[in-house]
This record gives C-alpha cells, structure tokens and sequence, in this order.
C-alpha cells in the first residue's frame, strides 16, 4: 500500500508525504534563502501539507496530491502517482482531460522535481480541518525528526517547518495514529 487514511474521504484535507532521497543532493528550494541550495542527505524525509480550497466542484486534495507526484517537463512521476489517482477516481474524483506543464511553486516542488527524491507512502489526513500546523508540531516532538530548515514549506505559519528528516520510519505511524484525536480537537 503506497497510501494510509486516516478518516472518511473529503475533496479536502492534510498530508504527509514520505520522501526517499536515494544520494546526497543540492536542492534551492526557489526564493527560500534567496535561492541558496541546502545538501540533503540520503535518507527518509516528512512533508506536511494541505489542501482546503473549498470552490464548488473541485477536488484540492487529490488535485495536489496529484501534482506532488508529479515532475515538470514530461518526466516520469513519482511511483505512487498512480495509486493515489485511482484512490481519488474511488471518491469521484474527475482527473482533467490533460495535465498541464507543471511549474514549480511551491517550496517542496523543487526536491521533488528531482529524480534523486521519490514519494514513497503519503498519509492523507481527510476533512475540512486545517490540521498542517497540528502535524507539524507532532513530527518536530518525535525524537526520531528533525527539521531541515526553519521555515521550509511553511512560509505562511509563524514558526516552524514543514520538512524534517526522519531516522527511524518504525515509530511514525504509532505516534500519529496516538495523536490523532488531539490533532482532530485542535484542528
């Protein structure tokens, strides 16, 4: 299984994507640090996201999810990217005749746009809640975490990032599903 829900399906929601980066890369994350690449290490990476637009008709987590799993310029996608489309097409979702180019926004489209990096298992977080901030603080409290940079990926939050290096994969899942009432209460 390339994905873990937790809860019912929602055209919107929060996630965590689990990054392999498979050897050492340079990565200038856009605009962040004006343009300054940071060196990531080969290893096991945790992106928090979310999607919550709530225009009539649209679809914002599969939508995302969908774009994160996928490269600019025609290269292949992420593995993953085909297991979350039918997942999505289960809950209703309509894929868009064709994919546009992907331009790279986002913080996290520039390690992702790298063939040294691969989603490995997303964990989707369904419903209208904004839980991104909640999860975070979760993540960066687990011993096994730690942040890449400060503010990565989480330019609109006051504190904090969005991408952390995880040691050990064994503990994650227990400690968000422990979490997960409390994220639900807060969010």
């Amino acid at each position: 299984m390339q994905y873990t829900i937790f809860g019912q399906n929602s055209r919107q929601g929060s996630y965590v994507l689990l990054i392999e980066i498979d050897r050492a890369v340079k990565v200038a994350f856009g605009k962040f640090r004006k343009g300054e690449p940071l060196e990531l290490q080969p290893g096991h990476y945790l992106y928090v996201g979310s999607a919550l637009g709530s225009a009539k008709g649209r679809f914002p987590l599969a939508a995302r999810l969908l774009r994160h799993a996928s490269r600019s310029d025609g290269r292949a996608a992420h593995a993953v990217r085909n297991a979350l489309l039918d997942l999505f097409i289960s809950w209703e979702y309509r894929p868009p005749a064709s994919r546009g180019k992907k331009k790279l926004h986002w913080h996290i489209d520039y390690l992702l746009d790298r063939k040294e990096a691969e989603i490995g298992h997303v964990l989707i977080f369904p419903g209208e809640k904004r839980l991104e901030p909640q999860l975070a603080r979760v993540l960066a409290a687990m011993p096994e975490t730690s942040p890449v940079a400060d503010r990565l990926g989480a330019q609109d939050a006051a504190a904090g990032t969005h991408l952390f290096r995880i040691d050990k994969l064994e503990p994650l899942l227990p400690c968000l599903e422990k979490a997960m009432p409390e994220l639900i209460r807060q969010g």
